[in-house]
């Protein structure tokens, strides 16, 4: 494995977060507290395996411009900002949430759940959007 692929790797991180808190939700509203607790906690480490694969891409790799012209160029900016800006919650919001309910603070874990859930589940979404938008569908020519 090289740097290169590191942004699909990424990509596919992002992706199973999504699916495993998707499928985490599912649970917990059928009341499965036990594969809830087991989804989540795989969320959160895939999570964290996305964030370390990500510092070091970028880190080696440095910026990658998007290739994209006209109206697509604001509609992946926007994504990419709001994405951004979110993305920089979620280690808090989920470590928190993760904490709270490990802790069996219910409570506090649903109440904060309420905005980590969506904010994560939106990060890593857009994640894989952005990974198609600037590496398989606007890249620019090298």
């Amino acid at each position: 494995m090289s740097i290169h692929d590191l942004p699909l790797l990424n990509a596919t991180l992002n992706g199973t977060s999504a699916i495993l808190l998707l499928i985490a939700r599912n649970r917990i509203k059928h009341g499965d507290r036990v594969k809830h607790r087991a989804l989540m906690i795989a969320a959160f480490t895939t999570s964290c395996v996305f964030l370390v694969s990500y510092l070091v891409y970028h880190f080696n790799a440095g910026v990658l411009h998007f290739g994209g012209i006209g109206i697509i160029r604001p509609i992946y900016f926007t994504l990419l900002i709001s994405h951004t800006i979110l993305a920089a919650t979620v280690p808090v919001l989920a470590t928190m949430s993760l904490r709270y309910g490990l802790k069996s603070q219910f409570k506090k874990h649903k109440r904060l759940s309420k905005w980590t859930y969506p904010i994560w589940l939106y990060v890593s979404a857009t994640g894989v959007i952005i990974y198609f938008m600037l590496y398989q569908w606007y890249p620019i020519a090298q």
